[in-house]
């Protein structure tokens, strides 16, 4: 199957890439995980008949880890605060001052019965879904237009830059192993609960973070 590759630059002022495992007072890995940087590019262009596949994460500002507060009122807290409209003050670890280019390739699907005649339509009169899909994000990448707004992790923390990859864009030399680090979430057929799908062992090198390419250790939403 052809991939066809897309980049992007994005940057913001604070940024928060989960780690699950940190539990009530979360902490941010240095980078976007795999499936954050799928979205990001989807934000900008959300396609049909293609799978976005994200390759890599420069890191190009130095990692600034700060505490963050705010008041909690989403639908993850207990029932009785929901009950009684009560926040609760969630505490976070998140990093300030991010900058990244992203990558990914574009790569056909194959057609299914399950699809919409939305996609259907879409595949007929276009010979190449992949290559189609590269010339649309990248005309509306330095237009500047999107799906909807890029976000870098949580939503309230929008980017203050997003677009082609600019000049002086550099590296920042840091080096770091993270043990296991948060990929995707599969719904199986028929399947109310989401598997999650983690990656051990993740090297970034010189600012350079590659995903690896096999999807990892898959656990239950029990564990």
């Amino acid at each position: 199957m052809k991939r066809y590759p897309i980049k992007m630059e994005i940057a913001g002022s604070t940024a928060m890439w989960t780690r699950p495992d940190t539990g009530d007072c979360p902490v941010s890995y240095p980078a976007p995980t795999y499936s954050a940087v799928r979205n990001i590019f989807q934000s900008i262009l959300w396609g049909q008949a293609v799978e976005i596949i994200p390759t890599q994460v420069d890191i190009c500002a130095p990692l600034q880890f700060h505490t963050y507060n705010t008041n909690y009122g989403g639908p993850l807290r207990k029932l009785d605060q929901i009950k009684d409209g009560n926040n609760f003050q969630l505490l976070a670890t998140v990093l300030t001052d991010v900058r990244y280019r992203l990558y990914a390739d574009v790569v056909e699907t194959p057609p299914s019965d399950s699809e919409s005649e939305r996609t259907k339509a879409w595949r007929a009169k276009t010979k190449s879904p992949g290559h189609a899909y590269q010339e649309i994000f990248d005309r509306r990448l330095a237009a500047g237009k999107c799906f909807h707004t890029p976000f870098l992790g949580w939503k309230e923390f929008t980017a203050s830059y997003f677009g082609p990859i600019r000049d002086d864009a550099t590296l920042v030399d840091v080096s770091t192993v993270i043990p296991s680090m948060f990929r995707d979430a599969k719904f199986a057929t028929g399947q109310r609960k989401p598997r999650y799908l983690y990656n051990q062992n993740v090297q970034v090198e010189h600012g350079i973070l590659i995903f690896p390419k096999e999807a990892g250790r898959e656990v239950s939403h029990a564990e």
